[in-house]
């Protein structure tokens, strides 16, 4: 396993960073053990997870499967480098984690960080978190009143770092203007929507994530399936009741369709699996720490380690480009 310095901290982080969502939902316990187990086997030592992960009926459920595996012992927690998240309802009124809740149920304000941070501590199993991660902007809640609960739990020594995911560019520089003012780090990675299909975050988030020393996490690397060989496994299925999954949506489209059979024919040409690709092209974009991989099998998990090996050519990477082009340099792009 390759690894990197997360951002501008010195904290080591394997390339390939192991998503937790399915776990304990379409995963059952079990499973995402034996997922976790292989994971550290082969050295991947960055999980994610969000307080929210879980099911309809249980959120959290998945932060509970990951604190039942820390509870094997072995030294796993030792080995892990940790990342949950806060921000979503995580009251019991049966209402969705993004759906407006009882007050102070959800957010960023203070209050909302300490109980969040409290309650994902126990369903893990842990004394600490080691990135904790805001899930979305708050626009009702200013920084100093985030930074200030943040600089509270790192003071107790029940997080480490604090990060962003789904920020625009404005808002990581405005966190990090805050925090440098208190003294404090600041974020250190930003989470983002980021893979071949969906290069947006290349003209304003990743450029000021990488101004301000931010680590970049990439989710929904394979675009929910479609980079995945989509339209292979469609073939593979026609006449029977198997899904495709979500990427079937996509390649409703006839644009997307188009774009992902020259994805596909590009790949097939030079021998190279779909998959692999689309997250070794990623390990070589600036300022990426590591996808994030949510496997739902071991098949599916040990297809993402094989991506940290691949080395893409410059004839293939040119074709890639071409096929899905970037927004080019900001401010270049659409200023100049």
């Amino acid at each position: 396993m390759e690894y990197t310095q997360l951002g501008r901290t010195g904290l080591k982080v394997s390339r390939i960073v192991l998503g937790t969502m399915n776990f304990g939902g379409q995963t059952d316990e079990t499973d995402s053990h034996r997922i976790m187990d292989a994971a550290l086997d082969a050295g991947v030592n960055f999980f994610d997870t969000a307080d929210i992960y879980g099911t309809a009926e249980e959120k959290g459920l998945t932060e509970k499967v990951i604190g039942a595996w820390f509870a094997r012992g072995g030294g796993r927690r030792d080995k892990v480098v940790l990342a949950t998240k806060v921000y979503g309802n995580m009251s019991d009124d049966g209402k969705a984690w993004h759906e407006q809740s009882w007050p102070n149920h959800d957010r960023l304000t203070a209050l909302h960080i300490r109980r969040a941070a409290e309650a994902s501590l126990r369903r893990l199993g842990t004394d600490h978190i080691d990135v904790y991660q805001f899930h979305h902007i708050d626009r009702a809640t200013p920084f100093e009143e985030i930074w200030q609960a943040v600089d509270v739990l790192i003071r107790q020594g029940k997080i480490l770092y604090a990060a962003s995911s789904n920020f625009p560019g404005y808002k990581i520089a405005q966190a990090n203007e805050l925090a440098a003012n208190r003294g404090m780090v600041g974020l250190v990675s930003e989470q983002c929507l980021y893979n071949l299909a969906e290069r947006r975050a290349e003209a304003d988030v990743i450029p000021a994530a990488r101004e301000y020393g931010l680590g970049v996490i990439p989710w929904s690397p394979l675009h929910q399936g479609l980079l995945g060989g989509a339209l292979r496994k469609e073939r593979e299925n026609t006449g029977s009741r198997t899904k495709v999954g979500r990427s079937a949506a996509g390649l409703a489209d006839p644009v997307v369709r188009a774009k992902v059979q020259a994805y596909e024919d590009l790949l097939d040409k030079h021998g190279l699996e779909p998959g692999e690709v689309a997250l070794a092209w990623l390990l070589t974009r600036p300022g990426v720490t590591g996808p994030i991989v949510g496997p739902r099998t071991m098949e599916q998990f040990t297809s993402a380690l094989r991506a940290v090996e691949l080395k893409l050519d410059a004839e293939v990477l040119a074709g890639l480009d071409e096929i899905f082009p970037g927004p080019g340099p900001a401010p270049e792009a659409f200023a100049w």
